[in-house]
């Protein structure tokens, strides 16, 4: 066998014996001097000469007529000219290459390298405009595209025309339409064509409300009216919440504005439950409650048609009737609000829900416009004096300290409510007593908020111990003053 531990065939020509002497001979000196120095050889475990005479060819004189072991040229046989194997030949099989990384040298940093310039002809660069404008070529292909804007004038007046084009695409700010932008493009339409029955100042807030969040629903699908909303309110100086849908949330709207219907002479949109449950369907709470529990379905999208006409009619008709703005009252069951005021706190909880819904859906809302969201913060300041009444009544206010209450009509001590933002303000709020008249000279504490903050401490959705608020004065003025905004609310 070969030093490789196999067996070749020889060659059709060498396997004929007597092929001349000169041949035979060869093979036998090339034979004989790659078995003692070939490096195929070496260290070979083998049978001895004597049994491996069944390996000879034919052609040869002492049986060795075997193919080439390490020395030759593959064939068995030595170059002519030469008596044994050459020193300097390279091995058949290479030994594996050198990598640097087994010379324990650092790798070099790809990063850096600096880029390769490509040379691209001019209608290659022109095509490149278009990915560059939106930043989507390569390193490489950038530096190219900018070099060659600095001498070609056409290609830059093209860049520069599909970077304005992007611009348009990728807007900085909200696609949502302000919602100021109803209100101006009303009183311009207005400004040319006055309508015949306009809607009264005190109404405006109700009206554009419903509209937005009408506007909001507009897009939703079944997933959207069915997913979860948890409302939630203080009440007893506790947060308190319920579990509803989108569905439901409109549902209550519904049912709480059939109180200013009923007051305007309108349809309760409850009168069946009503009639059924006349005492727990007296209040806000109580209709909502009763409308939830005499479905004979949960809600589901087909409550917003009712709810929009509703709200259609309530704005119709108080623009007819409503030309002034008291007189009528609207009754919550166990207190009554203005027709007016009953306007304003519609709106409010028409924004207040809106938000609700767009956080379960994670779609944004924005707060009302300014003028609108400046009449909701004063009706919550002329309602915090009573608010404040209520809680000294049932034992959560702090008495006077070393005083007495003011009488009605007499100055009292006050606060500073200081309203912050394009909806902001100042109010002084009667602390002794709802009838007394609020005093700058006898302030004792000062309280400033942000506006939408404000609001939404006022719909419960921020406990009053968390509301930022800078503070100064009485302390517990203070803390009263919160906690009556936080009562206001309900569900």
């Amino acid at each position: 066998m070969s030093g490789a531990g196999r067996f070749q065939a020889p060659d059709d020509h060498e396997g004929q014996g007597g092929q001349g002497e000169g041949h035979g001979e060869g093979r036998r000196e090339g034979h004989r001097e790659g078995h003692r120095d070939g490096p195929g050889d070496e260290g070979r475990q083998g049978p001895p000469y004597e049994d491996r005479e069944g390996y000879a060819g034919s052609g040869g004189q002492d049986g060795y007529g075997r193919s080439g072991d390490g020395a030759g040229d593959g064939s068995g046989r030595t170059p002519a000219g030469t008596g044994g194997p050459e020193p300097d030949r390279p091995a058949r099989i290479p030994t594996p290459r050198a990598s640097v990384e087994d010379t324990g040298l650092a790798l070099p940093d790809l990063a850096d390298l600096p880029p390769v310039p490509l040379d691209l002809p001019h209608d290659v660069l022109k095509s490149l405009l278009g990915a560059w404008a939106l930043a989507a070529c390569s390193a490489a292909e950038t530096a190219a595209v900018e070099e060659h804007l600095g001498s070609c004038g056409s290609c830059a007046d093209e860049a520069r025309r599909l970077r304005e084009a992007v611009g348009l695409l990728h807007q900085p700010e909200s696609l949502d339409l302000d919602p100021g932008l109803r209100n101006r493009v009303l009183e311009n339409c207005l400004e040319r064509r006055p309508p015949r029955i306009p809607v009264p100042d005190w109404a405006a807030a109700y009206d554009a409300e419903t509209a937005r969040l009408d506007a909001l629903l507009q897009d939703f699908g079944d997933a959207e009216w069915h997913a979860p909303v948890r409302l939630r309110w203080f009440e007893a100086d506790a947060a308190r919440s319920r579990r509803t849908t989108v569905a439901g949330v409109i549902a209550h709207l519904l049912s709480v504005d059939g109180l200013i219907a009923v007051a305007l002479g309108l349809e309760d949109p409850l009168t069946e439950v009503t009639e059924a449950d006349e005492r727990q369907a007296s209040g806000p709470a109580g209709r909502t409650e009763a409308f939830w529990r005499t479905s004979h379905f949960p809600p589901t999208r087909s409550v917003r048609g009712p709810w929009r006409e509703q709200s259609h009619s309530l704005v119709r008709t108080v623009s007819f009737t409503g030309g002034h703005e008291g007189g009528l009252a609207v009754s919550y069951g166990d207190f009554e609000l203005p027709l007016h005021d009953a306007m304003l706190d519609r709106a409010f909880a028409c924004w207040v829900h809106a938000e609700d819904i767009a956080e379960a859906v994670d779609y944004p809302y924005r707060p009302p416009a300014p003028r609108h969201l400046n009449k909701m913060i004063d009706l919550t300041a002329r309602m915090l004096p009573a608010a404040l009444a209520r809680r000294r009544q049932s034992g959560l206010a702090s008495p006077a300290r070393g005083r007495h209450l003011s009488l009605a009509g007499e100055p009292g001590r006050s606060l500073r409510l200081e309203i912050e933002g394009m909806a902001g303000g100042e109010w002084l709020i009667p602390l002794d007593s709802p009838a007394a008249v609020a005093s700058a000279d006898l302030e004792v504490a000062h309280v400033a908020l942000d506006d939408t903050e404000f609001c939404r401490l006022a719909a419960g959705h921020i406990p009053p111990e968390e509301a930022a608020a800078g503070q100064v004065g009485d302390r517990e003025a203070i803390r009263d003053v919160l906690f009556a905004t936080a009562g206001l609310s309900r569900m």
